[in-house]
């Protein structure tokens, strides 16, 4: 048996010491070796399939930061799972590092709750598509354009040219209407006249307008019927359908149009009118 005896006189059994670490060696090295088989095969896994689903998102056409975002979430995720096993295959319990790192989940998920509302409404927007960019929307109080959607917010710009950016969480929180969608849209417009005119020459005049207006859809039929008897007047429905880009042309130019026609025929448009009477007392 070989000795060494220290300068403190401690006598030190070198045999015993080699004997240990190689017994420790062939307990703990097929282990060792079988956690870095893990974190080698694992990382490259976690490689493939992040790259995998990145192609994947990028051939839905889906927004390029939500892209990144999504493939790194996943990349990291799949990262620490893979060292969590290599942890586990060396005998080193895990149980404490899985319940730090959903503690440290839950707190970061308490301190971003409303940034992750928005993330998370954001990627329903995309996948689902309730609305898309260039669609006109009335969504969470804003009216407008869509202009961009973004991870969190999306940006609306108004008729008359202010930008709204809305929370993606407060835009799909509610009723979502969406005059885009469809590609076509009804102009309701209503028309009105006098009692003492002839209501079988409005029609004509009406229907003289849609005739003659080409960017007016056949399909779906237009509509013209008489709506109401008001108290001082007689009034038309007059509901066209159109394409969605021609909505507001259409819109001023038709009610030109009926005024044009009213006066050239001889219609009278009537206007809220009061007869005063004065008495004079005697």
């Amino acid at each position: 048996m070989e000795e060494e005896t220290t300068e403190t006189g401690t006598v030190i059994d070198l045999e015993a010491i080699w004997q240990s670490l190689t017994e420790q060696a062939v307990l703990f090295g097929p282990k060792i070796l079988y956690a870095l088989a893990i974190l080698v095969i694992g990382s490259w896994v976690a490689k493939m399939i992040s790259k995998a689903l990145r192609g994947g998102l990028e051939k839905r056409k889906l927004e390029p930061s939500l892209v990144g975002f999504v493939t790194a979430l996943v990349h990291a995720a799949l990262v620490a799972f893979v060292i969590i096993a290599a942890l586990s295959k060396v005998g080193i319990e895990t149980t404490s590092f899985v319940a730090i790192l959903g503690a440290a989940g839950l707190a970061v998920g308490l301190a971003l709750q409303g940034s992750l509302s928005n993330f998370a409404a954001g990627v329903l927007i995309i996948i689902f598509k309730p609305y898309r960019v260039g669609d006109y929307v009335v969504a969470g109080g804003a009216e407008g354009v869509v202009e961009d959607i973004g991870i969190f917010t999306s940006t609306i710009v108004t008729l008359d040219n202010r930008t709204q950016i809305l929370p993606n969480a407060v835009g799909t929180s509610g009723v979502i209407e969406n005059y885009t969608k469809k590609g076509t849209r009804r102009l309701d417009l209503v028309a009105g006249v006098s009692y003492g005119d002839d209501i079988r020459k409005v029609r004509e005049i009406l229907q003289g307008i849609l005739d003659n207006e080409p960017r007016i859809l056949k399909d779906p039929a237009p509509t013209i019927g008489l709506m109401e008897m008001a108290d001082s007047s007689i009034n038309f429905a007059f509901r066209p359908w159109v394409k969605v880009e021609d909505y507001w042309d259409l819109f001023f130019h038709l009610q030109e149009q009926i005024k044009l026609r009213f006066d050239e025929e001889g219609i009278t448009i009537p206007f809220p009118q009061r007869d005063v009477h004065l008495f004079q007392e005697q």
